[in-house]
């Protein structure tokens, strides 16, 4: 089953197993534009869509809760960068997909930041958005941070940028309990992963959540503490 859609447009999902976003522009290996349910896969990610109400939430409510993953890659100034200690105690937006995305990518990246845009200031500068890339081949730490500085001006925390080789950022998807990217990194999880103070993930949004409801979730998520 194929969703064609942008993130800006109101969707209508059932309960997924799988929610992928096929990023490219039309390649044999079939990757596509919005949003896709990919078959055959042989992990399933942690990060599904649960058939309990979304309670307080407006976001996708997990199945369950998730802890905040650990793992380690490589930031946008080439140093090393703890996700799970660097963002400990922080609502943190967690993402994966890759620069050279033609719609899904950057449109996600421009919703994160509209939504912080929404919140007070003080929530503003707790919360960390981290981006890891799903093509590490291409996309070298400055690559990263040029194309983050698209979307981050004038916000107190710069969105954070991380890159890896194919096996740790595998390693990555895995640990958040996304499906692992396919098609050289352009085939890959379009959750947008919140987790809270408290270090763990109820909710996470996607192709259809606007920056609003990420701005309503916050402020929820942000009194989870640990």
């Amino acid at each position: 089953m194929l969703i064609r859609t942008r993130w800006l447009l109101a969707a209508t999902l059932g309960c997924l197993a799988l929610v992928v976003a096929g990023c490219g522009s039309g390649s044999s290996s079939g990757g596509s534009h919005g949003m896709s349910g990919m078959r055959g896969m042989d992990q399933k990610p942690a990060a599904e869509l649960s058939t309990a109400p979304s309670g307080t939430f407006k976001g996708e409510k997990l199945a369950g809760p998730h802890p905040r993953p650990s793992f380690t890659l490589t930031d946008t100034r080439g140093k090393r960068y703890d996700f799970g200690a660097r963002t400990a105690g922080h609502p943190t937006l967690l993402y994966f997909g890759y620069t050279h995305c033609p719609d899904v990518c950057p449109t996600t990246m421009a919703d994160e930041a509209a939504a912080l845009r929404l919140v007070p200031m003080n929530l503003r500068r707790e919360t960390r958005v981290v981006f890891v890339t799903t093509d590490p081949k291409r996309d070298t730490p400055p690559v990263i941070g040029r194309w983050l500085s698209r979307f981050d001006g004038g916000l107190p925390e710069p969105f954070i940028g991380l890159t890896g080789t194919e096996a740790q950022v595998e390693a990555a998807q895995r640990l958040a309990g996304v499906t692992v990217a396919q098609d050289g990194g352009q085939t890959h999880s379009a959750q947008v992963l919140l987790y809270g103070p408290d270090n763990v993930a109820r909710v996470f949004f996607q192709q259809g959540n606007s920056p609003s409801d990420i701005s309503h979730d916050l402020p929820v998520v942000a009194k989870q503490k640990g």
